[in-house]
């Protein structure tokens, strides 16, 4: 990490998890234990959790996301959820395509584009994902699937805007299945990250963005991870639903 250079974010995904009264319970186990961070700490909960996340973290450092937003001001779409809606009940982040997104719910690189523009345009801070498929991997096809995805996601989005996403990159064979990239493989893609940015935009933007590691990071790998020069923080799944587990990162963050 470079915090000297850019925000060093560790983000909670909480995916479909946590009742209410669950909720409650975590955060309220997790506000004394992140305190002190020296990072950003975000929490991105279900859409009926957002409400009591956000009351209960007032005052806090503590920030709250949601795990989608949908890329239409208003109108005919139902079960969806618009950027202002989560703005105006006090959201900051948001997740935005998602490999599960993608791969459950069709996602597209046309799509996560959309949803980022109409995130930006409400003030909100898009976590951007990309990540490639085993198969993709082994293919050695990493750089130009991750390179792809840059370049869709993020067409006609302006130097100013790039800064305040983050871009979580999670290799899609490590989320959930307990394989996680090596650090070195991390620190690769993340870099060839930055420097397509650079590509695009120029080398001073590439630095300031911020862009996360999110393949099963955990309180035992954090540490190894988070040391490498362009991982600026994680885009955390299980682990975020463990208050010292969750805390345990936020610390390998804050020392990094």
């Amino acid at each position: 990490m470079k915090k000297n250079v850019r925000k060093a974010v560790i983000a909670g995904n909480w995916k479909m998890n946590k009742t209410r009264p669950e909720a409650k319970a975590l955060i309220e186990a997790m506000k004394p234990l992140v305190s002190d961070a020296g990072c950003e700490v975000v929490i991105c909960t279900p859409y009926t959790n957002l409400e009591t996340a956000v009351e209960m973290t007032e005052g806090t450092n503590i920030k709250v996301g949601a795990e989608n937003v949908h890329f239409e001001k208003s109108g005919a779409f139902t079960g969806e959820i618009s950027a202002d809606m989560l703005t105006e009940i006090g959201v900051e982040y948001v997740i935005i395509g998602h490999s599960e997104r993608r791969q459950y719910f069709g996602e597209t690189d046309e799509t996560v584009n959309k949803r980022t523009k109409a995130a930006l345009s409400a003030g909100l801070k898009p976590i951007v994902c990309v990540g490639e498929l085993l198969w993709e991997r082994e293919c050695n096809i990493t750089e130009e699937v991750v390179g792809r995805q840059i370049k869709l996601d993020f067409y006609d989005v302006s130097a100013e805007d790039i800064k305040k996403c983050v871009i979580a990159y999670e290799p899609v064979w490590a989320i959930g299945t307990g394989k996680t990239a090596t650090a070195e493989q991390a620190e690769e893609v993340c870099a060839f990250i930055r420097g397509k940015l650079a590509d695009l935009y120029g080398n001073d933007v590439a630095q300031a963005v911020t862009v996360q590691y999110g393949g099963s990071m955990n309180a035992g790998n954090a540490a190894e991870l988070l040391s490498k020069e362009n991982i600026d923080g994680g885009l955390i799944g299980g682990a975020s639903l463990k208050a010292p587990d969750f805390a345990e990162i936020v610390k390998a963050a804050t020392n990094g």
